[in-house]
């Protein structure tokens, strides 16, 4: 026990791991803020009636969805600067690679979503007076967002273990730091602080989407 046994140097080891928490907290975050509304217009554009949308995005799902996402990372960060005239940082293209990945799972659960809503809900919205995005975003988009919270739950506690891919292009993230400090002292239990500091990210994002749970259940 190099840690366990050391308050100080747990301390120490704690204030490093909890800096690469703090960056996988913004990879977090910033994914599900750019893949969410990224995945409703893929969706949108998947319904789409004309081939010549529909099907490019049906091939960018089928890709996203058919390859690891560590494959992706590494793919937009080493071989895409080779095709483009611009390259990413570290931690730009692991960004990148988590919203397009994330942006594929969001859309199909989305489109789901959309087409389980009954055909008359649109017609009602058309006898009120609304236009088709009015009927959208009032009646049809909030009883979507009940249906889909399960699937979608389960994507974003998905992606807080996922956010751990980040470092196979050495983004200094949660799980890196917890590696070079098992590597350095032959010990595991960064490990199982890290291990700690994940289950304890996972409690809190569950909880935070039974909360929107409970708050959507008037559409129940």
């Amino acid at each position: 026990m190099k840690y366990f046994n050391n308050p100080e140097k747990l301390w120490n080891l704690m204030q490093i791991l909890l800096q690469g928490l703090s960056v996988t907290l913004r990879i977090f975050a910033l994914t599900l803020i750019l893949s969410i509304p990224l995945g409703m217009l893929v969706a949108k554009g998947r319904m789409s009636k004309h081939a010549i949308l529909r099907a490019p995005i049906s091939v960018y799902i089928y890709v996203m969805r058919g390859t690891p996402l560590m494959l992706q990372v590494m793919f937009i960060y080493f071989l895409l600067p080779k095709i483009l005239p611009f390259s990413f940082d570290r931690f730009t293209a692991a960004i990148v690679a988590f919203t397009v990945n994330y942006a594929a799972y969001f859309a199909e659960i989305f489109r789901g979503g959309i087409q389980s809503i009954p055909v008359g809900q649109w017609e009602a919205g058309q006898v009120l007076g609304m236009s088709r995005a009015q009927t959208f975003f009032r009646v049809v988009l909030p009883q979507v967002c009940k249906r889909v919270l399960l699937p979608v739950t389960n994507e974003v506690i998905t992606l807080v273990k996922d956010t751990a891919l980040a470092s196979t292009i050495a983004v200094t993230e949660l799980m890196s730091l917890a590696k070079k400090h098992v590597s350095t002292s032959s010990s595991i239990e960064p490990y199982i602080l890290a291990m700690l500091m994940y289950l304890l990210f996972n409690g809190i994002t569950e909880q935070a989407c039974r909360l929107v749970e409970r708050k959507l259940g008037y559409y129940q």
